[in-house]
């Protein structure tokens, strides 16, 4: 199987397409917003980028979410449920991160 990369740089790709299955990052933009706002953000840079390739939300397999604070995590659930189509929530993990510097 081929491995595609859409828009490759020096560190890192904007999708890696492998075997039908793609694989992107999206982060916020604007770090002040609240967590919902942030979470808006990244879920329209992801309709952004599956529908570059043909896809969307409804075809999600599986997400890796990374937070600050899980103080946050309830809204951002909130946000996530309301985003997705019903009976269409990928698998998930939720990791919370330090913030270096």
């Amino acid at each position: 199987m081929e491995i595609q990369r859409i828009n490759p740089a020096p560190r890192w790709s904007d999708i890696t397409l492998y075997n039908g299955i793609a694989h992107f990052v999206e982060i916020a933009e604007d770090e002040t917003a609240d967590i919902t706002g942030q979470a808006q953000q990244i879920f329209e840079q992801a309709e952004a980028t599956l529908a570059s390739i043909g896809s969307d939300k409804s075809r999600i397999l599986s997400a890796t979410i990374y937070v600050t604070d899980f103080g946050n995590l309830d809204a951002f659930n909130r946000a996530w449920e309301a985003w997705l189509p019903q009976g269409c929530a990928p698998s998930r993990a939720c990791v919370k991160v330090e913030l270096i510097g």
